[in-house]
């Protein structure tokens, strides 16, 4: 066996793992939402910023943090323009049908759509066929996001 598909297997066992200890729509650990990361800075400043406490908003079951008031605001007036794609999962994990942590540096912007992935080394592979991960997790979303 190739080391590639090694690799690739690898990384889907542990995929596979991660994913069974996932519940909820939106990706949330102790942190809030994406690891407390702050959604809407990630379109404005092209960066992972992490949120504050103090900027802080209830939706879809989760708590989200950001970095000011501003991004709060604008994060109420559209949530659905900012929040990633598949409640912040891994978008790889989601076009192979389960629900995987992600990692903030791992983020993608696609037609104006925010997606993130479990590492970098999965966000490689799923850009490598990025449009037909999209169109297969977009798919596969509405039966994964109520995976437990």
């Amino acid at each position: 066996m190739k080391t590639k598909q090694v690799f690739v297997l690898v990384a889907l066992l542990l995929i596979s793992v991660f994913a069974s200890g996932q519940s909820g729509e939106v990706y949330s650990t102790k942190e809030g939402a994406i690891d407390g990361y702050d959604a809407v800075a990630f379109f404005k400043e092209q960066k992972p910023v992490k949120g504050k406490k103090e900027f802080s908003y209830e939706w879809n079951s989760a708590t989200w943090y950001f970095s000011s008031q501003e991004n709060v605001n604008e994060f109420k007036k559209d949530p659905e323009k900012y929040a990633p794609q598949y409640g912040g999962y891994c978008a790889y994990g989601t076009a192979d049908g389960h629900k995987a942590p992600t990692q903030a540096d791992t983020w993608t912007i696609v037609d104006s759509k925010l997606y993130f992935n479990y590492n970098q080394n999965v966000k490689k592979l799923w850009n490598a066929k990025q449009k037909e991960f999209i169109e297969k997790a977009d798919k596969n979303w509405p039966t994964v996001k109520k995976q437990k």
